[in-house]
This record gives C-alpha cells, sequence and structure tokens, in this order.
C-alpha cells in the first residue's frame, strides 16, 4: 500500500528509520549507566532511558507527521485512533536493559484503522533491524527476511515470554512442561519486539506471549506476516494490536502448536 509522506517529502518508512536511529542513540547512550526512573509493578521497571528514546522518537514524529495520533508506552499509553497512529515501545525488555542483559529493542509500528501497516523493530547494541510494509515483505538489515521452514513443534526452537500477570506466566510454564521435551529446544527472551523479529528473521520457530499491550506486537504483526508467518489469538482467529495473548509461528508449526495445545493450559 502507499504509505503517507511527510510534510518535508519523507516517507513513512524514511521517518521510522529517523525514530530508530535517534531512540537507539538514546538507548546506547544509557546502557550500563542509567538509573531507574520507576517501578510499574512487580518486575515491571521503567528507566531514564525509556523515556529519553521515547522522546527522542516522539520529536520526529511530531516534526514529519504532526497530524498522526501518537500510541507510546510511557507517556501515551492511552491513545487510540482509527486514522494514522503510531505505536512505540522505546525499550522493550527494560528489565534485561537495567541489569546489563543486552537483549533489548526499539519498537515502532504506523497503523491505519489499528492495522500495522509499517513496523521496525531494531537491536540497538546489534545494529538488527528489522522492517516490514504492507505488501511488501520483511527485510533484516535490508535483506530479505522470511520466516523458518520448521513444520512441526518438535522441529523447532520454541520461545516464549512471561508478562507481569503471575497467574498467566504461570500458566505460560505449564504450557513448556506440557510441550517438553517435543522441541528443539526452549528459549525466554524477556522482549516481546525481539521474540517477535528473531520468528520473522527464522531465528526460532515459534513465539508464545499471553500478557502484551499494542506496543508489545503492533510492529511484530505486520513483521511476522509479510516475512510468511502466522499471528493469531489462542482460538486461531488473527490477532490485533490489541490481542493480549498470541502464538506466531511459521505456518506448519503454527497447525500443530494448535492441535497439541488444544487441551493445554493457555490463555483464550
Amino acid at each position: 500500500m502507499e504509505l503517507p509522506q511527510s510534510r518535508e517529502g519523507l516517507s513513512a518508512r524514511v521517518v521510522a528509520e529517523l525514530c530508530a536511529e535517534v531512540a537507539c542513540a538514546a538507548i546506547r547512550e544509557g546502557y550500563g549507566k542509567t538509573a531507574l526512573a520507576g517501578v510499574k509493578g512487580r518486575g515491571n521497571v521503567v528507566t531514564e532511558t525509556d523515556f529519553a528514546a521515547e522522546s527522542a522518537a516522539m520529536a520526529v514524529l511530531r516534526h514529519h507527521f504532526p497530524d498522526h495520533a501518537i500510541l507510546s508506552e510511557e507517556t501515551a499509553a492511552s491513545t487510540r485512533s482509527d486514522s494514522w497512529m503510531w505505536v512505540i515501545d522505546p525499550l522493550d525488555g527494560t528489565k534485561n536493559f537495567s541489569r546489563g542483559i543486552p537483549h533489548f529493542a526499539f519498537n515502532l509500528a504506523l497503523c491505519l484503522d489499528s492495522q500495522p501497516v509499517l513496523g521496525l523493530t531494531e537491536h540497538p547494541l546489534l545494529g538488527d533491524r528489522f522492517v516490514a510494509v504492507t505488501g511488501e515483505g520483511a527485510t533484516h538489515n535490508g535483506s530479505p527476511a522470511r520466516v523458518g521452514d520448521a513444520a512441526t513443534v518438535l522441529d523447532s526452537v520454541v520461545a516464549l515470554d512471561m508478562g507481569y500477570d503471575a497467574d498467566r506466566a504461570a500458566r505460560q510454564l505449564q504450557l513448556a512442561t506440557k510441550l517438553w521435551p517435543g522441541m528443539q529446544s526452549l528459549r525466554i527472551s524477556g522482549s516481546a519486539a525481539l521474540g517477535f523479529a528473531y520468528l520473522a528473521g527464522s531465528r526460532w520457530d515459534i513465539f508464545i506471549h499471553s500478557d502484551l499491550q499494542p506496543w508489545d506486537v503492533a510492529a511484530g504483526l505486520i513483521l511476522v506476516r509479510e516475512a510468511g508467518g502466522i499471528v493469531t489469538n489462542r482460538d486461531g482467529s488473527p490477532a490485533t494490536i490489541e490481542s493480549r495473548a498470541v502464538v506466531a509461528a511459521t505456518p506448519g508449526v503454527h497447525a500443530d502448536f494448535m492441535r497439541l495445545a488444544a487441551r493445554l493450559p493457555w490463555e483464550a
């Protein structure tokens, strides 16, 4: 589809990449020395760098697209719009970041009628950038990205994340226990953004999460789908930016997981 152009004539994709550049610079600057700015719940922290990266990205968006809505985790979490809307997670994996664990990401999507049409996820330390545009496929550092060819859970590297809801997280662990050892290996990464991006880049074959927010999932939806994967709710219906519990996988693994998980503990 045709993406909007900024008031200076730049494409939305170029503006998204400008956002990634300034936000990732702020993240690199803060890595290893930033201070906690608050605690949002058990295990859920926010740092000064979250706000710095968010402010940097929002400044770019407000300059280039002053009429677009912005939904952003730290300061604009309640924003919703049926028109053009940017969705930002300035630092996904803040717990990892705050502990010096080098696994976190900047996450950005552009939505129209709440449907992602552009998604970008970048690992600031590695320079790994995943981008997708509706109908144009997905790329990893400029090269085409595709999900892997695994056809069953048994053939798969399985990734899941816990979120901050204790009961939902407990059921995630029960799910993993029920599936184990019928897989190649299990990963818990602590970043939903990289969970989807790494599936799109065939680093693992299925990603399961049960406690998502729009800024966690918006970019991932289009990345995975444009890379040839499937993202659904637990009942098999297409996931949206408001989905809380999703399964994202290669087509074959998705079908196999839904069969295996039909009676297993997971969220509706």
